[in-house]
């Protein structure tokens, strides 16, 4: 039997490139989507996006580039917020990773589903009282 942190990091090249393949039809990455989404949730000003994003900011700087990138298509207004095209926009992918999550956790029970996310929130608070 392969060790938790095989799986861990398999599973993680996993769902990069399977959600990469999800955003492709979209030219947008995992980070993206996950501003796109911050921003539809509510964030406006870069510095609401880095916080809502901490654990993924902390290996990338600021998430303030990708909030540019959806600025230049159109889909991030002046004001912060979606325009009605980044609306469309996020319907669109938000439906994909719906999809995408979905495929993910086929054939596994809720049940089974909620034992794992335990166990590796168990796994995580352990390490992090070392």
């Amino acid at each position: 039997m392969k060790p938790l942190g095989w799986w861990l990091r398999h599973l993680h090249e996993l769902l990069e490139s399977s959600m990469g393949q999800a955003l492709d039809a979209e030219s947008l990455t995992r980070r993206h989507w996950q501003v796109l989404n911050t921003i539809a949730l509510g964030a406006r000003m870069p510095e609401e996006v880095d916080a809502a994003m901490a654990p993924f900011v902390a290996g990338e700087g600021s998430m303030a580039p990708k909030v540019a990138d959806l600025r230049a298509r159109g889909w991030v207004g002046d004001d912060g917020a979606l325009t009605t095209e980044g609306r469309a926009g996020h319907a669109r992918v938000e439906a994909r990773v719906q999809e995408f999550r979905a495929k993910a956790v086929e054939g596994i029970g809720d049940d089974d589903y909620r034992t794992t996310i335990r166990t590796l929130e168990r796994c995580a608070a352990n390490l992090e009282a070392a």
